[in-house]
């Protein structure tokens, strides 16, 4: 694979106590990671193939499904929704899902999900904020970031013990404290954007676009 491709990806934010008193989930990457080293994110990573094919409990929300397919690929959106579910339950043990069958043999990565008894269900996740990686960095990725309320989760919300050791110190950080861990600055911008509208978890008005390119960063809104 080339590593100088922008990858899509998806990263999911997720909120316990909305109302009173904030926590996001959030965990730390290790000192050797090629991408964001030593920073504290949100569960996310790569689209991969399979999440396209994946059966979904649902269909997707709208208008979120809509504003995926803006500058995007045709037919990306069901398999953003399905690897932002992927990437959850495998750096944190934690699952959006309800109970049902899937159809036939369910990919490698999906496996032990499928094991759950559960089929990965979108209706929960929000389409918030979308980030291109700026040039520079060994890898660079297309990210959509998804906002869910942590009452969605299915089991145990502190229970990590089934994570991935992609993320060391998962842990639900208070808000307004978040900002001393050491963030990037795309996690800190879309912090602020999460910040500014809690409680309401529903879908924005308009979805910002930060998108980089050889020649200009800019910002642009899905769905104005």
């Amino acid at each position: 694979m080339d590593k100088t491709a922008i990858r899509n990806a998806a990263t999911i934010i997720l909120v316990r106590d909305p109302d009173t008193a904030p926590r996001i989930l959030m965990g730390q990457r290790g000192a050797a990671a090629a991408f964001l080293p030593n920073r504290f994110v949100f569960p996310g990573g790569a689209l991969d193939d399979d999440d396209h094919r994946v059966p979904m409990a649902d269909d997707l929300p709208e208008p979120c499904a809509a504003r995926l397919r803006e500058h995007s690929a045709p037919g990306i959106g069901a398999g953003l929704f399905a690897a932002a579910i992927r990437e959850l339950w495998e750096e944190t043990g934690l699952a959006l899902g309800t109970p049902g069958n899937w159809r036939g043999d369910a990919p490698r990565d999906w496996r032990d999900f499928a094991a759950s008894g559960l089929l990965p269900d979108p209706r929960p996740l929000r389409f918030v904020f979308r980030a291109i990686t700026p040039p520079g960095p060994p890898r660079r990725f297309d990210a959509r970031f998804f906002l869910a309320d942590a009452d969605a989760l299915t089991g145990d919300r502190d229970d990590f013990s089934r994570a991935s050791d992609e993320l060391s110190h998962l842990q639900w950080i208070p808000l307004d404290e978040v900002r001393h861990f050491k963030l990037s600055f795309i996690t800190e911008v879309v912090l602020a954007e999460i910040a500014a509208v809690l409680p309401d978890l529903g879908a924005p008005a308009s979805v910002p676009f930060f998108k980089n390119d050889e020649k200009q960063s800019r910002f642009l809104r899905l769905g104005a």
